[in-house]
């Protein structure tokens, strides 16, 4: 019996090691920073002078790579991500960095409204390609499933538009802009619920359900109904302090929930035997996936 329960111990699924909070720290932090470029971009037209959150923006994505290049074993190989851009979602995620850091340059150097788009866009790209990073992963479940590439990316321009209303107390015209961060937070929440949902369905390590079911009150509650509801009042009544607060709200649980995402709910596959052997002239025997939840029936 001992022996046959360290088979299974090792046959179960495991947490990543891989990746730590340094990795983490890189979708935190480089999530954040190209939402915001992204929001303010859409800001723009206000005639505002939003220039120090472009530098925010750059200074979050850098600080994101940053910790990357401390997590790699070797940091004076980091120029070798450059050399697969047709296979490697890891070397397009630098690209489209470069591009981003070029663009915001231009931004804040010459303030014309085209480096600003650029840099915006630019921000988009780059929470995109952090989401297929992830999506590629395909050792791990939580990660490969096709939601969580989507849930990222709502995630990371979420994020942005609360640093963007978080502005609102330095510049009041951005009241308005809670809205917005309500309506993102909403689609956040569609995208929450959709992905652990479909996760049930098909099934999934037991400990990814566990970490993503201790986050799920504070989550939805903290980071979607107080952001949207403070959003839409501080939008309406004209109250920076309002929209504020919801920004605030919805940047905190988005950097909470990529931890989780990252550093506690990301188990490997573990091994399956889809039937166990027979033993001599015998049947063989039902299969074993430990670890696994069972997947609901369609």
């Amino acid at each position: 019996m001992k022996r046959s329960g360290r088979a299974l111990d090792r046959m179960s699924p495991r947490r990543q090691t891989s990746w730590d909070a340094r990795a983490a720290t890189n979708f935190i932090c480089g999530g954040a920073g190209g939402g915001l470029l992204a929001a303010t971009a859409l800001a723009s037209p206000l005639g505002v002078d939003l220039r120090s959150l472009i530098v925010l923006g750059l200074a979050l994505v850098g600080l994101g790579l940053l910790a990357v290049w401390l997590e790699i074993g070797r940091p004076l190989r980091a120029l070798n991500v450059y050399r697969n851009v047709a296979t490697s979602w890891m070397t397009r995620e630098a690209l489209v960095a470069t591009l981003l850091f070029a663009a915001g340059a231009a931004a804040v150097v010459l303030d014309r409204p085209a480096a600003v788009w650029l840099a915006g866009l630019s921000g988009v790209g780059l929470v995109y390609v952090q989401g297929r990073i992830l999506r590629n992963q395909k050792g791990i479940p939580a990660w490969r499933h096709g939601l969580c590439a989507a849930l990222v990316v709502a995630t990371g321009i979420t994020e942005g538009a609360g640093l963007l209303v978080m502005a609102a107390l330095i510049w009041p015209a951005l009241t308005p802009f809670g809205v917005l961060l309500a309506i993102l937070a909403a689609a956040r929440l569609v995208v929450w619920r959709r992905y652990r949902e479909s996760l049930r369905g098909v099934g999934v390590p037991v400990g990814t359900l566990k970490a993503f079911d201790a986050i799920d009150g504070p989550f939805v509650w903290a980071g979607h109904a107080v952001p949207i509801g403070l959003g839409i009042a501080g939008a309406l009544l004209g109250w920076p302090i309002a929209v504020t607060l919801a920004g605030a709200a919805a940047v905190v649980a988005g950097a909470w929930f990529k931890f989780v995402l990252i550093c506690r709910a990301a188990l490997t596959q573990g091994f399956a035997l889809p039937q166990a052997p027979a033993r001599g002239s015998g049947r063989p025997g039902v299969g074993a996936k430990p670890g696994w939840s069972r997947a609901k029936a369609q």
